[in-house]
């Protein structure tokens, strides 16, 4: 694919933005949460599993342990036996009890809604701190950046970079900060509902004349 001008790849941007707004205009966070404390858990769970297996865990877990401190004073192997399931469970156990220990000593109990105090919390990197901002307080801080988001936009040409710290950094440079939260919602959709990384859906896609398609037929 010829290099873009920023400009032209803004332009193209927005009407990628449209059509995927008009195509997903439900999309929102599929981890279910009432609190922003049930997010930040249930994003850690979500690392290498997927969404509606954490549902179906923390179904049961939100019931057991409704604080930060339930969770630091639980013993570690009912929480690790509790949240086995979604793989990798002894160490995302350890992490939420240290990540809530740090919560009560340090927050009186409660999340922070800043990106440098989130990512103080043990467990907690960018994607997490941007998943529980941008859906639990509504604040636009950066990109989420799943394997969706990364397939997708570098299949359609926003970014070439391969690491998420670098991909959120185009993105954030092209996507109008108030979109930031929504913007990787529908690619995650799109993702799962249209354009799959083996078999995209290409000629039923909503965005099929905006996409390059780079990569596709390689994998």
């Amino acid at each position: 694919m010829p290099r873009e001008s920023t400009r032209t790849r803004i332009a193209r941007l927005k009407k990628i933005i449209a059509a995927l707004d008009r195509a997903h205009p439900e999309a929102h966070c599929e981890l279910h949460h009432a609190d922003p404390l049930e997010l930040l858990v249930a994003t850690i769970l979500s690392a290498q599993c997927t969404d509606k297996r954490v549902n179906l865990v923390t179904q049961e877990l939100f019931k057991k342990y409704r604080s930060a401190a339930d969770y630091a004073n639980a013993p570690p192997v009912e929480l690790e036996q509790a949240i086995r399931t979604t793989g990798f469970f002894r160490n995302k156990a350890k992490n939420i009890q240290a990540c809530c220990r740090k919560l009560v000593e340090q927050h009186a109990g409660k999340v922070p809604q800043t990106m440098e105090a989130l990512t103080h919390l043990d467990g907690v990197g960018r994607k997490t701190a941007n998943v529980v901002l941008g859906n639990a307080f509504g604040i636009n801080a950066g990109v989420v950046v799943d394997t969706h988001v990364a397939r997708l936009s570098q299949r359609l040409g926003l970014t070439r970079q391969k690491t998420p710290e670098k991909i959120e950094q185009d993105l954030m440079a092209l996507v109008p900060q108030k979109q930031w939260t929504l913007f990787s919602h529908w690619l995650i959709w799109h993702g799962r509902r249209r354009c799959a990384a083996r078999n995209p859906d290409c000629a039923n896609c909503e965005i099929q004349k905006l996409c390059p398609q780079i990569g596709v037929g390689k994998i």
